[in-house]
């Protein structure tokens, strides 16, 4: 489940569907997302980053992940 992606949505005060039409998919796609049910693709990713004012890091990535001084 992507709760980071779902806050920051909230945050901006959009709906799946404002969030949809913003990146070109449809609310579906972003509720599948939210749920975990659906990997989005890496320029979708970024496409929702953009909207959003986050980055990948922010909404995408597992938490315990290597930071950059690890890897």
């Amino acid at each position: 489940m992507n709760e980071r992606m779902k806050g920051a949505r909230l945050a901006k005060a959009l709906s799946q569907a404002e969030l949809a039409r913003e990146v070109g998919v449809s609310r579906q796609t972003v509720n599948m997302i939210e749920s975990g049910s659906y990997n989005p693709t890496l320029e979708l990713c970024i496409r929702i980053c953009r909207v959003l004012g986050l980055t990948l890091n922010d909404l995408f990535w597992e938490d315990g992940a290597p930071s950059d001084k690890e890897v």
